[in-house]
């Protein structure tokens, strides 16, 4: 089983780069999980996606956030957001079960500089996310927690930790936060295959870094450890982030493979 997570930063501006991509790839992903979308439900391309075999939940708003999972056996147990209206104004978490595996796909915020509403939300929303992973998952079962984190997790996650230090995605407490999730019970897969290896998945539009290598890794597949054992690989797939035209996102797909 191949899953993906993609930040595709809006659907409707890169439905035409996302589609050649999965047509070089032969459609041989299982469950793909899109973030930013951008679109709401009415503006997601599902009969493209059907017409690849491709069923897909989606959870969308206008010009903002946005969160889809489209997968090739089937969804079920969909459920869109937190099922907090305080939450849930902004469209950034949706969960499904694919052939018996709990999948959990989130467009975690941005934040802003320390001390801004942006800054704020941010650490409170990881901490309502920690606190739905306790009330509605169990890490003794086979889940798969995918998305765009915002946070760079360690150093060695940015090309330059001088330069990188202390800015928004690798700031103390935003690695708290999400280090909270791996304490909870959920291993960063990437890293677990590649403890050496850089596998940035962001690069900003500016200066040219894609081409430098200049990046982040700022999006994660997390697994627990029943999926662990079933781990094959894991790869950031570069092809879509280095076209020119048309313009793609400034996120690149983030992809591992599990065993049966």
């Amino acid at each position: 089983m191949k899953i993906c997570s993609y930040n595709i930063n809006s659907i409707r501006a890169r439905k035409e780069l996302l589609f050649k991509w999965l047509e070089k790839r032969e459609f041989d992903l299982d469950i793909l999980c899109l973030q930013e979308l951008k679109a709401e439900e009415k503006d997601f391309p599902f009969e493209q996606f059907a017409a690849r075999g491709y069923e897909a939940a989606v959870f969308g708003q206008p010009r903002y956030n946005g969160v889809a999972v489209c997968a090739k056996n089937g969804l079920s147990e969909i459920r869109q957001g937190f099922g907090d209206p305080e939450w849930d104004d902004q469209k950034r978490i949706i969960s499904c079960r694919v052939n018996g595996i709990a999948v959990i796909n989130a467009y975690m915020p941005h934040g802003s500089e320390r001390g801004g509403d942006k800054y704020n939300y941010k650490l409170k929303w990881y901490a309502r996310f920690l606190d739905y992973l306790e009330q509605q998952c169990d890490p003794g079962e086979s889940l798969l927690v995918v998305g765009d984190f915002n946070v760079a997790l360690e150093d060695r996650d940015v090309y330059d930790p001088e330069l990188l230090h202390d800015v928004i995605g690798t700031m103390p407490e935003e690695r708290e936060a999400l280090r909270g999730l791996l304490d909870w019970g959920l291993v960063d897969a990437y890293r677990h295959l590649h403890p050496d290896s850089a596998g940035y998945t962001w690069w900003s539009y500016m200066g040219g870094g894609i081409w430098k290598d200049e990046g982040m890794r700022i999006d994660y597949i997390l697994c627990t450890k029943p999926l662990l054992e079933k781990l094959v690989s894991a790869e950031v797939d570069l092809w879509p982030r280095r076209r020119r035209k048309p313009t793609p996102s400034d996120h690149a797909p983030l992809i591992a493979e599990f065993g049966d």
